[in-house]
């Protein structure tokens, strides 16, 4: 499944695709002199593509029906429960930190530090931070490295945290997560991560027995998106991240079913 999850990430980046799309146009103007004419019609083709994939609306329009499945509980819920689980995914490259000595966050910070304010407010609240090294390469410093020295900066009593740095995808989460809370898991507790994250998220900490309420942050889009909202670099980053989640969520769900 991580090796699946590693595959996943490179086919849902539109840019792969292109640039196989152009390297086909480019072989036939090089080897088959017939087919020049097509083969330019392929490179204005994959000209034109890329330059719609800059719209945001696009891409949004994919991530709102993720974003919007799960809505974001009331500040009253949070007291009602034991803990809060967080799912890893807001830090950067960790050779970042091992250079500078720095936590790297990226842009699904929300996701860390959302919990901090909890923290402080309901002191009954216990926070466990899932997160390993889900890259092909180790670097040897796992995200739950880097969330215990992102918390201790922020001041929260070690004592009331616990970390789990062996899962790499999602299903990895919930298992080792249930592993490390046993009987407690069946105790409320609240489920941070991405809104667009979400979806697959819950089905998998369910399936372990974890009773979780859902509370979703790192939103990325709002109710509409103006057909003038245009950033070529952004949306193809947009766009990977909703084809991965829509793709993901398929074969989680096709994987889940064929193994109950």
């Amino acid at each position: 499944m991580f090796i699946l999850s590693k595959i996943l990430s490179a086919i849902t980046q539109p840019l792969f695709w292109l640039a196989l799309w152009w390297g086909g146009a480019l072989l036939l103007m090089t080897f088959w002199a017939t087919w020049r004419r097509a083969a330019v019609r392929m490179l204005w083709a994959g000209l034109a593509v890329l330059g719609l994939l800059g719209f945001e609306a696009l891409p949004h329009a994919l991530l709102r029906p993720l974003e919007n499945q799960y809505p974001v509980p009331s500040l009253e819920v949070i007291r009602r429960h034991a803990g809060v689980i967080v799912l890893g995914g807001a830090t950067q490259h960790p050779g970042i930190y091992q250079a500078h000595g720095q936590v790297p966050l990226g842009e699904a910070a929300e996701r860390m530090s959302t919990p901090v304010g909890w923290l402080r407010q309901y002191p009954q609240l216990h926070l466990v931070f899932s997160g390993g090294e889900g890259r092909l390469l180790a670097t040897g410093v796992t995200e739950a490295v880097l969330a215990q020295q992102f918390y201790a900066q922020q001041g929260v009593e070690p004592s009331r945290l616990s970390f789990e740095g062996g899962s790499r995808n999602t299903r990895e989460n919930a298992r080792q997560v249930a592993a490390l809370l046993g009987e407690r898991c069946r105790q409320p507790w609240l489920l941070v991560t991405s809104a667009w994250h979400m979806p697959r998220s819950v089905p998998e900490f369910e399936a372990v027995g974890c009773q979780i309420t859902p509370y979703p942050v790192d939103f990325r889009t709002g109710q509409t998106t103006p057909w003038t909202e245009y950033s070529l670099a952004r949306s193809v980053m947009l766009w990977q991240v909703a084809l991965h989640e829509w793709l993901g969520l398929a074969v989680y769900r096709l994987t889940h079913s064929g193994s109950t």
